[in-house]
């Protein structure tokens, strides 16, 4: 190394966890050459599988994501946390492969997965269509051994009532020539005593199969662990010394849910292992965050087991020796200057088309056409980022007309179809337009008519809704002045554990995603209304 760029090399710098706040769980870390990749999941948002991009694993940037359009994934119908589960994204032969999960199920012990494979030249594409690969399970990855041959693994699913519906971890091998599967499929490992064994990546190094897994469900008691092999088809055996990483037992942890993830070797043989880690806001409370990104250190002696320090997610981590590699800070403010929206917005269940979302028609303003109601699954239109810090606000500027009751426009703080605040414009049956409060927990709808406001003869309204801890705030600007909204709202019902719904021991809905802070337009009537949205400023305390 040269003096030049010894003197480029940070040695007291760290990773500091989460490397990726808010809603980005089940991490798929790939390193080619100088870069390193992250992909999650994104469940019923669009676009599809979330990409982060590094050059030292502390400093990341959003670049976007996989799926932006419909041919590669119709997210239209797809049920609160159903859709994009655990991508997994390998670089092989000189091409970028992604396959992914599409569930749309998890009532009465069925799951109804699909599981896709695509291919690009670049990270940024083109994608191939999309081929189906099974429906055996969830959780597919690739493994591309050295000896040229590559192998679909995922969870084996098993509807049966009285059966272990984790039924382990499945192989079977993909002819990447021609696209298709060959063989049979067979089970190579069952999982240890912690159960609910999924999200499989298998590694080779120093003569054996390493499989990475997921165990012990994804709350509190979930956990990575390893099992090794001298031959691919197992057996395999666990690490005697139980989880690589978990945070179960120690709830005064800052990182809990420490689990699912992927390994990445940097250069020097140094290893890393990026996994999803939530941060409620008390101990064991609710996680208004979701799962989100952390990465931590792995020391690997030559022939013996991986291991994480302490086997608990650290806060902060000592980075690998790569040249430093910051990227420009994102804009507090959106001007909606750009002809598409910015890496960090988000739409509900639709790809962002021009039949629904304007960035031309009226520059530097972000016109929204209204779409379905807030339990609608094929149209809502609904563009949103994600929440970051339990400190955060976003605040925005509107132009609206609504024609009736039936058109609304304003600002969200969002979980899914059942749980969320709406502050909004809309038009009164005496022709009035005014700001309405509304609130939705698991699906109960509560208004607030003692804080309508009218607009009287504003064009032009500032909305702004701030989490603050455990409440949310909602204030408004008329044109002299933000106005607080005198009432606080529930924040903890924006999270993973309220959104859980289990009746009769079955799982009738799940939380797995996070809070949004976000734009939307309400068309009940499908009469045309549409809202003009002049800027949008994010920021965190």
């Amino acid at each position: 190394m040269s003096t030049e760029t010894a003197a480029t090399v940070t040695a007291a710098r760290s990773i500091q966890n989460p490397v990726l706040r808010g809603f980005n769980p089940d991490p798929s870390l790939l390193r080619v050459g100088a870069d390193y990749y992250l992909a999650t999941s994104t469940f019923e948002w669009y676009p599809g599988v979330r990409l982060h991009h590094s050059r030292d694993l502390v400093h990341w940037r959003a670049i976007g994501a996989i799926i932006t359009e419909r041919r590669l994934l119709d997210l239209r119908g797809s049920g609160d946390s159903n859709g994009v589960w655990a991508p997994d994204l390998t670089y092989h032969d000189g091409r970028f492969h992604l396959v992914y999960s599409d569930v749309a199920s998890f009532a009465s012990g069925y799951w109804d997965p699909l599981n896709f494979h695509t291919s690009a030249p670049s990270i940024d594409g083109p994608w191939d269509d999309p081929v189906l690969l099974h429906g055996h399970g969830f959780d597919a990855s690739l493994f591309h051994d050295e000896d040229g041959s590559t192998w679909l693994l995922n969870l084996s699913a098993d509807w049966r009532p009285g059966r272990d519906r984790f039924a382990g971890i499945e192989i079977q091998r993909y002819d990447l020539a021609k696209r298709e599967l060959v063989g049979p499929a067979r089970i190579i490992f069952s999982g240890t005593a912690a159960g609910l064994t999924e999200g499989p990546h298998l590694y080779r190094h120093e003569g054996w199969y390493w499989l990475v897994t997921a165990e012990g469900g994804t709350s509190w008691e979930h956990q990575a662990t390893v099992a090794r092999s001298r031959e691919l088809f197992g057996p395999y055996e666990p690490d005697p010394n139980g989880p690589l990483i978990t945070s179960f037992g120690r709830p005064e942890l800052r990182l809990q849910k420490a689990g699912h993830g992927s390994l990445v070797q940097v250069p020097g043989d140094g290893w890393y292992f990026a996994h999803l880690a939530a941060r409620p806001d008390t101990p064991l409370g609710n996680c208004v965050l979701g799962r989100e990104t952390a990465i931590q250190r792995v020391d690997w002696a030559p022939g013996g087991w991986p291991r994480i320090a302490g086997g608990v997610p650290a806060d902060e981590v000592a980075a690998p020796a790569l040249p430093a590699h910051p990227w420009p800070d994102e804009p507090a403010t959106d001007h909606f200057s750009e002809p598409r929206l910015a890496p960090w917005w988000s739409t509900l269940r639709r790809p962002a088309t021009s039949d629904w979302v304007d960035l031309t028609t009226r520059p530097s303003h972000l016109r929204l056409h209204g779409g379905q109601s807030p339990v609608g699954r094929r149209s809502p239109s609904l563009v949103a980022r994600r929440v970051g810090s339990l400190h955060c606000e976003l605040s925005t500027v509107v132009e609206f007309d609504p024609r009736d009751y039936r058109q609304l426009a304003g600002i969200t703080a969002y979980y899914n179809s059942l749980n969320w605040h709406f502050l909004y414009l809309t038009r009164t049956d005496d022709g009035r337009v005014v700001l309405e409060l509304l609130s939705s927990d698991q699906g109960k709808r509560t208004a607030h008519p003692e804080l309508t406001v009218e607009r009287g003869d504003a064009t032009r309204v500032g909305l702004r809704a701030t989490f603050d801890g455990p409440v949310v705030r909602f204030g408004y600007d008329l044109g002299d002045g933000w106005q607080d909204l005198p009432v606080a709202l529930d924040a903890t019902i924006l999270s993973d554990e309220h959104a859980a719904l289990v009746v009769d021991g079955e799982p009738a809905a799940w939380g797995f995603t996070g809070a949004f802070l976000g734009l939307w337009v309400q068309d009940l009537g499908a009469d045309g209304g549409y809202a003009d949205f002049d800027e949008a400023t994010y920021t965190e305390a």
